[in-house]
């Protein structure tokens, strides 16, 4: 699996100070690039335009037949989307170079943050008619958190009505002056000129020459040695840059930005070209934020791209493959992974034997021997594996692992049943492989009703999800409409008992709890304070009280749902020397809790989202006043480039059911929105009273 070594092995200094001299040739014959960006961006046509340039593929599908490599999912090309990250590779000029192609719509972000885990570069990929979108800020923004290297690629300039030089400057606004054209569209579009290593051509606005002035100053600036040159000589060898330039692309000194059209395949071999003389091989990137321990005492580790030292992979998506089973996809950090090699998967101590190892072609699996660091690959048949697992061959690599990304909380739910009965487990184990393969799904059973819910980021989130269950599982399916994550807290403190007593003949049951609840902070949890004196409640079974007043917060007292954010305090009860058993003090506590939350003025909590919108500017107006009308608050707007505003602040999740239908008609369809979790407030009153006699009616049923 190593690729031709034909690759510069005397490249820049790594980012770790390492020469390049002692770097592995085929490791540094290595690029690993995600491509990242809003939906209708262009992504999948790109990296087909890709992969037919470099000779991987013999005719080139298109999004709209349904054949490209990487959306290969029956659902994918039923709505001409990537739903699913997809990893594909190719090589060119004696490089190999790893490519994951990501979902651009919000609700499935969950694929594609953790596409940036696994690689050097993040490409940006925009619509050259659209622009920016919400989904580029979050996307760069997570990018230069994670340190990666990025590269903005401007796809369809092929399009009428562009106003190229515009987006141009927007992008430089948004993004910072750092931003500069690698390289510039002429003849109208059909073809890009070379700035960075050409100083002449007639471009279709602005100035080749100017611009490889402006990359080469930018470039030179990280290294004073080349400032006194340029200063001196005017200009410099861009051949000569290639240190400079890589540490200008680790510090985000540079962002290069590129113009491509996907459909006419303008700039795509010249895109090709950049990736492999210009980005970073593995050692040439930032290193992985690797950690090494648990909580605060955690310390920094420094992952090496050497393949003879021990093995760090860190797996970044899950697959549930109908002939394979669980796959892991991963990224090779460290050392080299080998078919039937044994490892370890984070801190278990039973390692597995690798049975079988691919390369991804989108749906294809190649199996190979190895996998270099730097390079991504795949595990199957290993049942153990989840997503954001770190492997490794040597024990005292147990406690390591990468530090977490920020994934937005799913707080969109909705309840599912099967139609035919007996189905339920089932319906629960295929639940449970999905969730494993996106971290913004979630899967609980609610409340007494022991409803199976599944929660997730918004409409279409939970839309498609239901398809794969009816079509890929042949599920027939009952849903509820989608519910609200909402939440139980108290607003007083108070006091509860209960006596729980049994006799049916021969040994009874019998036990009795006094407790105390007091609300905490809002987002505190709960805490369980045993302050039982004189062993009125011997300590055997303190646990079985516990545990019946965490059914009760599970289930929720007024309306169904968790009881949150405050501190249950155990301070009397009694016991009978004989017919004391745990599940006397199950009930007692759970009862006793009861009692307490119906005294101490309860309140239920719904969740608040930070919601961003962008429309077009005319429609602001529309837009603020159905939020207003929707009891969100408005915390400001934004014009980051004309023609296109964005509106920030928080609203209730309950009232945004159905927003995009209600956008569409504000915005004539060119309105986007995203939410993420805030935080959890109390309902009107009516809306308790509501909620409340709801689960009651549900009770009584």
């Amino acid at each position: 699996m190593s690729p031709s070594p034909n690759g510069d092995a005397s490249r820049a200094p790594s980012a770790t100070g390492a020469p390049q001299s002692h770097l592995s040739p085929a490791v540094a014959a290595l690029r690993s690039l995600a491509l990242v960006g809003p939906a209708a961006a262009g992504k999948t046509s790109l990296l087909e335009a890709l992969l037919l340039q470099a000779g991987a593929i013999t005719q080139a599908g298109t999004v709209e037949r349904g054949n490209t490599v990487s959306d290969f999912d029956p659902l994918e090309r039923r709505y001409q989307h990537s739903l699913h990250s997809s990893v594909v590779h190719l090589e060119h000029g004696g490089v190999r170079i790893h490519a994951i192609d990501t979902p651009g719509a919000a609700d499935f972000i969950g694929q594609s943050l953790p596409a940036l885990e696994a690689v050097d570069t993040a490409v940006l990929v925009l619509n050259a008619q659209s622009g920016l979108e919400p989904m580029a800020s979050k996307m760069m923004e997570t990018a230069a958190q994670r340190g990666l290297c990025r590269l903005i690629v401007i796809n369809k300039i092929d399009l009428a009505e562009l106003d190229l030089p515009g987006l141009l400057a927007q992008i430089r606004t948004v993004f910072g002056r750092e931003c500069l054209p690698l390289n510039l569209p002429a003849e109208g579009g059909r073809r890009v000129l070379d700035c960075f290593y050409n100083i002449i051509g007639q471009a279709d606005f602005s100035s080749v020459g100017l611009a490889h002035q402006a990359l080469v100053e930018q470039v030179v600036e990280v290294d004073a040695a080349f400032v006194d040159r340029y200063l001196s000589e005017g200009d410099v060898d861009p051949r000569e840059l290639h240190v400079p330039l890589e540490q200008a692309l680790r510090e985000g000194h540079l962002i290069p930005v590129c113009f491509t059209s996907a459909r006419s395949g303008a700039g795509v071999a010249e895109l090709l070209d950049v990736i492999e003389r210009l980005l970073p091989n593995p050692a040439e990137g930032n290193p992985p934020l690797f950690l090494r321990g648990e909580g605060p005492e955690a310390l920094p580790l420094q992952a090496l791209p050497e393949p003879s030292a021990h093995v760090l992979a860190h797996v970044f998506k899950i697959i549930s493959d109908p002939y394979l089973g669980k796959m892991g996809v991963m990224r090779v950090h460290q050392g080299t992974l080998r078919r039937h090699s044994q490892l370890f998967i984070g801190s278990a101590r039973k390692p597995f034997r690798v049975g079988h190892l691919f390369l991804l072609q989108g749906g294809r699996h190649v199996e190979v021997e190895q996998a270099l660091p730097g390079e991504l690959c795949a595990i199957a048949k290993v049942d153990d594996l989840h997503y954001d697992a770190v492997l490794h061959d040597a024990p005292e690599d147990a406690h390591i692992h990468l530090r977490p990304l920020d994934f937005p909380v799913p707080v969109h739910g909705m309840a599912i049943r099967p139609v035919r009965h007996g189905d339920e487990q089932k319906l629960w184990e295929q639940l449970s492989r999905l969730v494993e393969e996106d971290p913004c799904l979630r899967l609980d059973q609610a409340g007494q009703t022991q409803e199976t819910v599944i929660y997730g980021l918004g409409e279409l989130h939970l839309r498609l999800l239901l398809e794969r269950l009816r079509e890929s599982y042949k599920f027939e399916l009952h849903t509820q409409p989608p519910r609200v994550a909402y939440r139980e807290t108290i607003s007083a403190a108070a006091e509860g008992h209960y006596r729980h007593k049994k006799q049916s003949g021969g040994a009874g049951q019998f036990g009795e709890v006094y407790l105390r609840v007091e609300p905490l902070a809002r987002g505190a949890g709960f805490e369980f304070v045993d302050a039982v004196k004189g062993g009125t409640i011997p300590g055997q079974f303190m646990p079985a009280v516990e545990k019946g007043v965490r059914s009760a917060l599970d289930t929720g007292v007024v309306a169904g749902y968790p009881l949150v954010d405050l501190r249950v305090t155990v301070f009397d009860g009694k016991h009978h020397s004989v017919d004391s058993k745990e599940v006397a003090f199950v009930t007692a506590g759970r009862r006793a809790l009861i009692a307490a939350v119906q005294e101490a003025r309860p309140l239920v909590l719904e969740p608040v989202v930070h919601l961003e919108v962008q429309a077009p500017e005319a429609a602001i107006g529309d837009i603020t006043g159905d939020l207003a009308a929707r009891r969100g608050q408005v915390n400001g707007t934004d014009s980051p480039w004309p023609g296109r505003s964005i509106v920030r602040g928080l609203a209730p999740l309950a009232e945004l059911s159905q927003y995009q239908s209600r956008l569409n008609a504000l915005s004539s369809g060119q309105g986007r929105y995203s939410v993420r979790l805030s935080h959890y407030e109390a309902v009107p009153p009516h809306t308790q009273s509501q909620l409340i006699a709801a689960y009651q009616a549900q009770e009584e049923d």
